[in-house]
């Protein structure tokens, strides 16, 4: 039995979490990086966003799917406190895969739902190959968080995929035997546009799932991908000067709301 619906998210705005203790540009003040995430939370919430999404972004590079457990407590700290804060749907995502750990995060803190970059399958990265572990999620959110909801990335940005393998039958899968409550789909990398036409072709394939946009979403585009996706997660287009790594310009996720309708 699947979880309840993904809802109406229609725009998802990224706390991209600056580097937390152990990562290599950690600073040794954590309360500076839990400040930039709350300060980045509620301007999105003053925006108008629907939900929000947190990542360790700043811990690059990053493990391939098992950060150390210093991780795995520091997130879960930053996670309590956005929901503390701002009263919206909270993401989890741990960088680069590690499921399990954004599972355990999302149940200590109680945030509603984790996206996972490969959930199934494997996938060429910049951390080498990484394997999905589907199964085991699975297990561990019913034992944990039943209603938790699982986004999971069809064709990742910042990989590739294994040869033979088409977006069609990557996406089915993810649907039908993975787990998914919801397909995200992204460019090549953070930030880059998606591919109108493997958008169509993944709401081809699986009509039912919720499609979410997972990069490169900004003012110009988010009405017309809104058209065709169930919801957009918006990160760099939103921040100031539009670097990935700055904090959330109020004015530029004011626009993009006003753009979304």
């Amino acid at each position: 039995m699947r979880a309840p619906s993904l809802g109406s998210w229609r725009l998802i705005g990224m706390v991209h979490v600056g580097p937390l203790p152990g990562a290599p540009h950690f600073d040794g003040d954590l309360d500076s990086t839990l400040a930039g995430a709350l300060l980045d939370a509620r301007r999105l919430a003053d925006a108008g966003f629907d939900a929000l999404m947190m990542e360790n972004f700043g811990d690059a590079p990053f493990f391939a799917d098992d950060v150390p457990k210093v991780t795995v407590a520091a997130m879960t700290r930053v996670a309590t406190a956005i929901r503390e804060a701002v009263d919206l749907p909270l993401g989890i995502n741990v960088l680069r895969n590690d499921a399990l750990a954004a599972v355990a995060v999302a149940a200590a803190s109680g945030a509603l739902f984790i996206r996972v970059n490969v959930l199934a399958g494997t996938m060429s990265t910049d951390q080498g190959p990484i394997t999905g572990r589907p199964a085991e999620v699975a297990r561990l959110r019913a034992a944990v968080h039943p209603t938790l909801q699982v986004l999971a990335d069809v064709f990742v940005k910042h990989a590739v995929p294994p040869p033979g393998l088409t977006l069609s039958q990557a996406a089915r899968d993810l649907w039908e035997r993975g787990g998914a409550d919801g397909i995200v789909a992204s460019g090549s990398g953070t930030g880059h546009p998606v591919d109108f036409d493997r958008l169509h072709e993944i709401r081809k394939v699986v009509p039912d799932a919720p499609l979410f946009v997972g990069s490169g979403v900004d003012a110009a585009t988010v009405a017309e991908l809104l058209e065709i996706c169930s919801g957009v997660i918006v990160g760099t287009s939103v921040k100031e000067a539009g670097l990935t790594t700055a904090p959330v310009d109020p004015e530029r996720a004011a626009a993009l709301v006003k753009a979304a309708g």
